[in-house]
């Protein structure tokens, strides 16, 4: 098992932002500047091509730790940020460029590529786990959720559906193909998000995705817009959901 080692430390916006490695995998860990009080934590997941410190990482980051009072954190995916690219994840980039720019649909390349990572990185996110729940301010009986669009659904899939830890989970934006199955064994209630113009996921493809979770409770926000216009209020509603399921205080919005 590794351990957690801090290697950064800043605050700004109302949180603490650390920055962590668990082995040889980089992370941020966001927090209320409260110090060891106990919080929820909720693990991110980041886009395709992004990475841990992206501005949709550190706003959704803002949300839950503001507006919440929870811990936030997320890791590089293989091939993301501070890691570096293997020979495999350049011909899958390369592979993708290739398909766009000749006018082809990318979904075969972008569902394969992302389950190859998937596979790397669920082991990860678990050790990840493991590691912030030995912390004292978030303890290992505390609610943990997870939030992952687009890249961030196809690892968090196959992690929520294996991990009985996590309370509840927010996806979207992703195809059906090798994550249906696995959303058969999520059970914790889930907020999905899906473009109904979108350009790459086809719609029917997404409701699919939807229909496949096993949970009880589970609600679909759909918006028209294509693929990279998902409407910034998806992400209030998302903090909203955390709140409901792990306990937090009512969300305000940020100033």
């Amino acid at each position: 098992m590794y351990s957690l080692q801090f290697t950064a430390e800043s605050s700004s916006n109302g949180m603490i932002e650390r920055d962590f490695t668990v082995g040889d995998v980089p992370g941020v860990l966001w927090s209320p500047p409260s110090g060891a009080d106990r919080a929820p934590l909720v693990l991110m997941g980041h886009g395709g091509g992004t990475h841990k410190k992206h501005p949709s990482m550190a706003g959704r980051a803002r949300l839950l730790v503001t507006g919440c009072g929870f811990h936030a954190a997320v890791i590089d995916a293989p091939g993301h940020g501070d890691r570096p690219r293997t020979a495999h994840d350049e011909r899958e980039i390369a592979e993708l460029y290739r398909a766009r720019a000749a006018g082809e649909p990318e979904g075969p390349v972008v569902v394969r590529y992302n389950a190859h990572l998937a596979e790397l990185a669920v082991p990860e996110y678990r050790t990840t786990l493991d590691a912030l729940q030995e912390l004292p301010e978030i303890g290992a009986d505390g609610p943990v959720g997870y939030w992952g669009i687009n890249m961030g659904t196809a690892i968090g899939v196959p992690f929520v559906a294996s991990e009985p830890r996590i309370t509840a989970a927010v996806f979207g934006q992703h195809w059906p193909e090798a994550l249906a199955e696995k959303a058969k064994g999520i059970t914790v209630p889930v907020e999905f998000d899906l473009q109904w113009d979108d350009e790459h996921i086809p719609r029917e493809a997404g409701l699919a995705l939807f229909d496949a979770f096993a949970s009880k409770e589970k609600s679909l926000h759909v918006n028209s817009g294509r693929h990279k216009e998902l409407p910034r209020f998806e992400a209030d509603s998302a903090a909203r959901f955390f709140a409901r399921h792990l306990g937090g205080r009512a969300v305000t919005a940020p100033a």
